[in-house]
């Protein structure tokens, strides 16, 4: 029975678009399940925050306001799934919409955890970052995505849509172990360079935007490098083909990564950020700024950036990147800055034309996560 409502949702979040219109429902039904998966969330995030949420974001958790704001998008979830429920025809929407709202409502009026308790060893889960990770991503780029897109056809709910999130969820729920992992090879360096304290103090003396645009330099030359090995060394290469096998590109697509590139990728290119000693709200600032630049590059959005072009990374200089034409294969590396290409001889971007798909020719990579998680290690 689980399983016949789980293809019957999916379904109806993948119906074709003329199905999808104003009026017809689908709106109200897609809105009510994200609302109420939502409140569920953060309910159980609530209940054990010492095990479920960041630490970092208990100061969001503890806010007067979080709790009218949380019942507030349940009250919401409610109202969307009668919504639905009164214009579709196909009620499955509203159904699960309503029955996550109401697990919502009832775990809500449990008693829980003290909001900031913390648990045993300081070991946690990131739901609450999971959450608020998909939203602020979604409310920034779907509107984008529908307004200036390059591929109308494309929906958000398109192929392997899943596997994305889920990528999402992997890398929020482990971004504990991710970030030690990452830090790792840095806090090694830094442990033999005791004598760069002087240096690392005038670094972090410096201007706070030179600091930022120095570190989005360092960054980018240590991940021109490393990028390009992933393509070069066959090895490695069977590691990043997983993101490379993304058939469709939008927000969803930059969080497809293989688990262990990403402690590769980050812990190697954040090496110059962290050993320098630049300032902790620079760091911040960079960190925000390559987590959204990130998806934007991978967007669905057409336009031309004139000469901005010329200076930093866009989506179709990307999307070239990503392209299954011969002609893609091995350019445009750099995340930041195609000046790195330009002196490395990788930079390709014809006047006028995106790439015809995406994807790698044969798409070798089987479809989903674990499937992918296991890829690399197959013979053959």
């Amino acid at each position: 029975m689980l399983h016949a409502i789980r293809m019957k949702l999916r379904a109806e979040l993948e119906a074709p678009r003329e199905a999808r219109g104003f009026g017809t429902g689908w709106i109200a039904g897609t809105l009510a399940l994200l609302a109420g998966a939502t409140g569920l969330l953060l309910v159980l995030v609530l209940k054990h925050p010492g095990w479920l949420g960041v630490p970092e974001l208990s100061l969001l958790r503890d806010h007067a306001l979080f709790r009218p704001v949380l019942w507030a998008v349940v009250i919401a979830a409610y109202l969307l799934s009668i919504l639905s429920l009164v214009l579709r025809p196909e009620k499955i929407l509203g159904f699960v919409g309503m029955t996550v709202t109401l697990a919502a409502t009832i775990l809500g009026a449990v008693p829980g955890e003290p909001a900031s308790a913390a648990t045993p060893g300081g070991l946690f889960l990131g739901v609450d970052f999971f959450v608020l990770n998909v939203l602020f991503m979604g409310f920034l780029f779907v509107p984008l995505e529908r307004f200036l897109a390059l591929r109308p056809e494309q929906v958000l709910f398109r192929e392997e849509w899943r596997e994305d999130i889920f990528y999402y969820l992997v890398s929020s729920l482990f971004v504990q172990v991710l970030t030690f992992l990452t830090l790792a090879p840095s806090k090694a360096v830094i442990a033999v360079t005791g004598d760069w304290s002087a240096f690392r103090a005038s670094v972090g003396a410096l201007p706070w935007l030179v600091q930022v645009i120095a570190i989005m330099v360092l960054t980018d030359f240590a991940q021109y490098w490393v990028h390009r090995a992933f393509h070069r060394v066959p090895f490695l290469w069977r590691f990043h083909a997983v993101h490379h096998s993304a058939k469709s590109m939008d927000w969803l697509a930059s969080a497809r990564m293989h688990f262990l590139e990403i402690i590769a990728l980050r812990s190697l290119t954040a090496l110059p950020m962290f050993v320098l000693g630049f300032s902790e709200s620079a760091l911040q600032a960079y960190l925000l700024i390559v987590y959204i630049y990130s998806a934007f590059i991978h967007a669905n959005i057409r336009g031309r950036f004139g000469v901005l072009e010329e200076i930093f990374v866009v989506p179709r200089f990307h999307h070239w990147h990503h392209g299954i034409e011969r002609e893609a294969i091995d350019v445009n590396f750099a995340i930041h800055f195609p000046l790195l290409d330009r002196l490395f001889g990788t930079h390709h971007m014809p006047d006028n034309r995106w790439p015809e798909g995406y994807g790698i020719s044969g798409h070798p990579v089987p479809k989903g996560y674990w499937a992918q998680f296991l890829y690399p290690f197959r013979k053959g």
